[in-house]
């Protein structure tokens, strides 16, 4: 968490530029080389973990989380929260890290939310599923 939460303010560029930090975060998955336009919650998840020695999913893909680690079935701080956007059987998604739960809302700390990295909320009923890296 103290990873990222020290990239809190990285922000997507205005358009016709790109972040060079959010390319980063791009590195380590299969969108190496996008610019900050492309979705890349699940890149910023995925650069987190590497950080800190943990193999992440290698996708861009906020789903992909789904399929990694081990379901936890409640939340604990600092756990990966994979969320639905619009269509729950759909492929979109969201990614991020855990913080709390506020009544009807979870809090998250993670990439591209609104258009940054920041703490952001979202509906408890988005949530697809709680992860926890396998073995820690």
């Amino acid at each position: 968490m103290r990873v990222a939460a020290s990239e809190q303010g990285v922000r997507t560029a205005p358009p016709g530029q790109s972040n060079p930090r959010i390319t980063t975060y791009h590195a380590g998955t299969n969108i190496a080389g996008y610019d900050d336009k492309a979705a890349w919650c699940s890149s910023f998840v995925n650069w987190t973990l590497a950080q800190v020695g943990i193999p992440g999913t290698g996708s861009a893909l906020a789903r992909s989380w789904l399929d990694w680690g081990q379901s936890l079935d409640a939340p604990v701080p600092g756990c990966i929260v994979v969320l639905t956007r619009d269509n729950p059987t759909g492929w979109t998604g969201h990614v991020g890290f855990y913080l709390r739960t506020q009544g009807d809302q979870v809090l998250l700390l993670g990439g591209n939310q609104l258009d940054c990295v920041c703490e952001n909320s979202y509906p408890l009923a988005s949530v697809l599923g709680y992860r926890w890296p396998s073995g820690h």
